[in-house]
């Protein structure tokens, strides 16, 4: 045991890994429904490792967070600057204002208690559910004109705060949003209605049942029959048969053809089927497998089922389409023979309902031959097929040119204020996301990357900071004690109820959205996924994007404010 203390010491880039390690392995670790969550587990773990005195020492740190920012900022730009529209101001305006009700109700709470800087932005980090205040906090307590080693006790005090006061700022914002939420706005039940008729009003009466218009989990299918319904008997083109599903609400393609023994793969509009002939339909499942009965039996016919389907993302980026629904997208003639799977927007997965109203940015996964695929995509915008390249370039520059904005400090009353090098390379994520939505022919970071630069980039920070903290993370929670668990369940729950009133009655939101939006303006996705499954529908997420990416950007940057209210 000896041997491995020292190995750690020796090689501290050994206890990083260890803590990451562990802390990932338990914060997957649930009890019922509750878990600790990788943040909060990395951190604890973080600390457990710190008491056997590991210096970390370098600039890691600082390395593994300014990339964390830079994600976090590339993946909400897009819905950051598309809130700045007219339509979109109502949610910006909602965000802001819920932003500072979290401001001003722990600063009020870390005055009264007396709390210091890094309580207070510990208190923030912990009760909001914002991670990254502890490395902008952090580097802002670090520009204040005390000595050093006040400096340092503010800092590591920050860790200790969050983790107190984390817990009940996951698991109690879900509770709130998705338990008390609906109540306070009418009721669980007149809740779960007014979902449906949402629902039924973006898919639309004539829209709600083509295959285009579907949850993810309900997959196209090409299926193969044969042609034997009295109605062919004089022969029906596949323009005819098409048009006849349509107006039985049911909108299937024919993909492939097998007739007098040959497959023909191009299929004209105009192409005449008959009796004897084998059509392959594409479409949502349930409405294929509906047509045997209807055109004929299936049939198993491997030579014409034996050819590409292609399931490929795009990203919106065409203007002429921009801000159009789902319904006016999907009635365009490059759209035939295509379906769309899923929709993705900030990360978050929206509903796929004729009313939805796609936006720049947006990733949409289409669903068809390859031909008609490629063809609607480069319509739309840029494939986003699977990559493994990263443009590092970009990456490089973006956080370079974020960091000498933030660096830069105006004085006053002899106090430098800056966005600091963290709350630039935000910024600058911010902007070089939109950039990215508005010309994605460069820019390129694959998801499997994004997730990389933000789980392990906000991790390997956070254990670092465990690391550090270790040694005064005992004596720290002795000093704050468990009433700092109470100050930050108060510190979480007030600006929520702020929020529903605010939605409820200033903003006068749909319910859907107004449990959405507090849910984004908070940043806590583990909130969305509660009043999801409690309403039982996935509208709340469209409330949910743009307040994310506003609330996202003001809670970090409180990080700053909140160091300077209390110094």
């Amino acid at each position: 045991m000896e041997w491995i203390i020292e190995l750690l010491r020796d090689h501290p880039e050994l206890a990083i890994f260890l803590t990451l390690a562990l802390g990932f392995w338990i914060g997957k670790i649930k009890v019922g429904s509750f878990s600790l969550g990788v943040v909060t587990s990395v951190l604890l773990v973080g600390v457990l490792i710190g008491q056997l005195d590991i210096q970390v020492g370098g600039p890691l740190k600082s390395v593994f967070f300014l990339l964390f920012l830079f994600a976090i900022g590339y993946k909400v730009g897009p819905q950051f600057f598309r809130g700045l529209k007219k339509d979109g101001l109502p949610q910006v305006y909602f965000a802001v204002l819920m932003c500072v009700s979290c401001l001003l109700v722990t600063w009020l709470l870390a005055k009264m208690m007396g709390y210091n800087a890094g309580e207070a932005a510990g208190l923030l980090s912990g009760a909001q559910t914002i991670s990254a205040v502890i490395g902008v906090a952090g580097d802002t307590i670090q520009n204040l004109d005390i000595s050093k080693t006040a400096q340092q006790n503010m800092i590591n005090i920050i860790p200790v705060a969050y983790a107190v006061t984390y817990i009940f700022g996951t698991a109690g914002s879900a509770w709130i949003l998705g338990s008390l939420g609906p109540r306070m706005l009418g009721g669980l039940d007149k809740v779960k209605q007014a979902c449906r008729e949402l629902e039924g009003k973006m898919g639309g009466n004539d829209k709600a049942d083509e295959p285009g218009f579907m949850n993810a989990d309900r997959p196209v299918v090409f299926r193969a029959y044969e042609v034997e319904n009295s109605w062919f008997e004089d022969g029906k083109t596949v323009a005819q048969l098409e048009a006849y599903l349509l107006q039985q609400g049911k909108r299937l393609f024919v993909e492939r053809v097998r007739q007098d023994k040959n497959i023909i793969n191009d299929v004209s509009a105009d192409l005449v089927l008959k009796h004897g002939d084998e059509v392959v339909l594409s479409g949502r499942r349930e409405f294929v497998i509906g047509e045997e009965g209807w055109i004929g039996e299936e049939v198993i016919d491997n030579d014409l089922l034996n050819f590409p389907v292609e399931v490929l993302p795009v990203l919106i980026s065409k203007k002429n389409f921009e801000g159009q629904t789902l319904g006016d997208i999907r009635s365009q003639k490059f759209m035939h023979g295509v379906s769309v799977k899923s929709i993705t927007r900030s990360g978050v997965n929206i509903p796929v309902l004729a009313g939805t109203t796609i936006d720049a940015g947006d990733t949409v996964e289409l669903v068809g031959l390859s031909r008609e695929v490629e063809l609607a995509a480069h319509q739309l915008g840029v494939p986003d097929r699977a990559t493994n390249v990263t443009d590092m370039i970009f990456v490089g520059i973006g956080i370079l040119l974020g960091g000498i904005v933030g660096a830069l400090a105006v004085r006053i009353g002899g106090i430098p204020i800056s966005l600091s090098t963290s709350g630039g390379a935000l910024i600058a994520g911010l902007v070089f996301g939109w950039l990215r939505s508005r010309h994605p022919n460069y820019g390129k970071i694959p998801e499997a990357s994004l997730w990389i630069l933000n789980n392990v980039g906000l991790n390997m920070f956070i254990a670092v900071v465990g690391i550090s903290a270790g040694p005064s993370f005992v004596k720290g929670f002795s000093e704050i004690g468990p009433m700092m668990f109470v100050i930050g369940a108060i510190a979480t729950a007030i600006p929520l109820f702020i929020g529903l009133l605010l939605a409820k009655y200033v903003f006068k939101f749909h319910p859907a959205l107004a449990l959405g939006c507090c849910a984004g303006a908070r940043t806590t996705t583990a909130a969305l996924g509660a009043i999801e499954e409690s309403v039982g529908s996935e509208t709340p997420a469209l409330g949910y994007t743009i307040t994310y990416a506003i609330g996202n950007t003001l809670l970090i940057i409180w990080g700053v404010v909140i160091v300077l209210l209390c110094s």
